[in-house]
């Protein structure tokens, strides 16, 4: 008995143990944040100063999102029951798997993506079915109708996408839903403000489309872990079944009706990194390096067999960039997030240095 006492230890169920593992390289970040799609620069002004007026007592309390969902739902021109907001939008994407997808379903995913739908998606009981994109990286519209099928219960997808910044059109995704009424379709907007498209407003005119928005991009609440599903009522009330009452804090909570507010700060960030974007792409060409078309705030670039040292080099100039070569299709291939215009000059300086010890000129296709 002692023996068997001794030898038996928890174990968890085989689904997690076959579970693919994430691990972000957010370690010693102290240099220009090119690497994680983050806002480089601030949140907004008014955001620090709902901070400042948080007081102890207040910390005390449970939170309470209701209220807060009633605002974010005004603001997007939706009823509040058709909004929930998360604990980042990692949360959105667990609790949505969580809610549809058992045993013998199927997701359906366009590669290369957002890792953790893929993660996420290993600990039900579901199969991932990717959808690889051509060489161009543009969304494979075509491939992706033809391999839905009657198990296909969620279809994610990331617009704009990422690593490569591609887009789907409004028409795409609307057909996407109509051929499989069976499946959720998500719709990942999480850099919709550089994009400046969305499916949104067709919220409850198509009954299996949910879209999921974060705040840690251009509002810059990363750190508050901040995003939110929209959907039809009938879908959210069994999502609202599975998601955490607690999940989104108190000073996440009170921070982002200011943040909402302050469209003056967002749009000057917004078009500040879009007009860098338009810099870097014209450093990127007269560098000779190949590109994505981008419509996010990052380019995916071409650096090939050396794409590990170029990621050194750009760290020992104080910039730091993320190897893709991992991602299905990115082999050699680096994401670069867009900042502030003063930013990327510094980035280009870092660029030219790497590309010029490395003899990288001539990848331009």
């Amino acid at each position: 008995m002692a023996d068997t006492a001794v030898a038996a230890k928890p174990i968890p169920r085989a689904r997690i143990q076959a579970m693919k593992e994430y691990h972000p390289p957010l370690g010693s970040r102290d240099a220009l944040r090119l690497d994680f799609n983050e806002n480089t620069l601030a949140c907004s002004p008014k955001v620090r100063e709902a901070l400042g007026r948080i007081s102890a007592g207040a910390l005390t309390r449970y939170p309470e999102r209701e209220p807060v969902e009633a605002i974010v739902a005004a603001h997007l021109v939706l009823a509040a029951a058709q909004v929930a907001l998360t604990n980042g939008v990692d949360e959105a994407i667990h609790v949505l798997f969580e809610t549809f997808l058992e045993e013998g379903d199927e997701l359906l995913l366009p590669v290369p993506t957002y890792t953790m739908y893929e993660v996420y998606a290993s600990a039900t009981d579901a199969r991932v079915v990717a959808v690889q994109a051509a060489d161009d990286l543009r969304f494979p519209f075509e491939r992706l109708l033809d391999a839905i099928t009657p198990r296909t219960k969620i279809i994610a997808i990331a617009n704009p996408n990422s690593p490569s910044g591609s887009v789907a059109s409004q028409g795409q995704l609307i057909e996407i839903a109509k051929r499989a009424p069976q499946a959720v379709v998500l719709v990942d907007e999480a850099y919709f403000h550089f994009h400046g498209e969305t499916v949104i407003d067709l919220i409850g005119e198509v009954p299996n489309l949910i879209v999921a928005r974060t705040f840690s991009k251009a509002y810059g609440l990363a750190g508050l872990r901040l995003g939110l599903l929209a959907g039809p009522v009938e879908l959210m009330r069994w999502v609202r079944r599975v998601l955490s009452p607690y999940s989104v804090n108190s000073l996440a909570l009170a921070c982002l009706p200011p943040a909402l507010e302050d469209t003056a700060y967002l749009d000057w960030y917004v078009n500040e990194v879009l007009a860098a974007r338009l810099e870097f792409e014209a450093a990127l060409d007269a560098a000779r390096l190949r590109r994505w078309p981008s419509r996010a705030n990052f380019i995916l670039v071409d650096i090939g067999p050396q794409h590990a040292q170029f990621v050194r080099l750009m760290r020992a100039a104080d910039v730091l960039v993320r190897d893709r070569s991992s991602d299905s299709g990115c082999d050699g291939r680096v994401r670069i997030t867009i900042g502030t215009r003063e930013q990327m000059r510094q980035a280009i300086l870092a660029l030219n240095q790497a590309v010029a010890e490395l003899n990288l000129g001539g990848r331009a296709q």
